[in-house]
């Protein structure tokens, strides 16, 4: 499962090995200053249902994929076994929003804010 970890003025999302391979993606950074909110899903595999995926999906169950909807571009990193998560919104880095499942997204939401 991914894991978002705070790094100075940055957040960086590690995917594990296998998250890479079916994202074709690396890890991902976005300084904390791009942050314009955090907002708790309670169904992060929605926001990737919909839109031109480019890696894994398999609805409802797995995505682990750029989705590009709506004019945004998001990456999402949600499992069947963390199917609630975080919508992180940035403004001026190359995605619009990061949904990362989670299986506490509140403490993960308030990591997050107080950084």
């Amino acid at each position: 499962m991914a894991d978002l970890e705070i790094e100075g003025d940055e957040l960086v999302l590690r995917l594990t090995r296998a998250e890479r391979l079916e994202s074709v993606h690396g890890d991902l950074r976005a300084p904390k200053s791009a942050v314009r909110s955090v907002e708790v899903l309670d169904d992060a595999h929605e926001p990737a249902d919909h839109g031109l995926k480019i890696g894994e999906r398999l609805p409802g169950y797995s995505e682990v994929a750029i989705v590009r909807a709506g004019g945004q571009k998001l990456f999402a990193a949600v499992h069947h076994d963390t199917p609630r998560g975080v919508r992180i919104s940035f403004q001026g880095i190359d995605y619009d929003a990061w949904i990362i499942g989670s299986a506490d997204p509140e403490s993960l939401k308030s990591r997050i804010e107080q950084a």
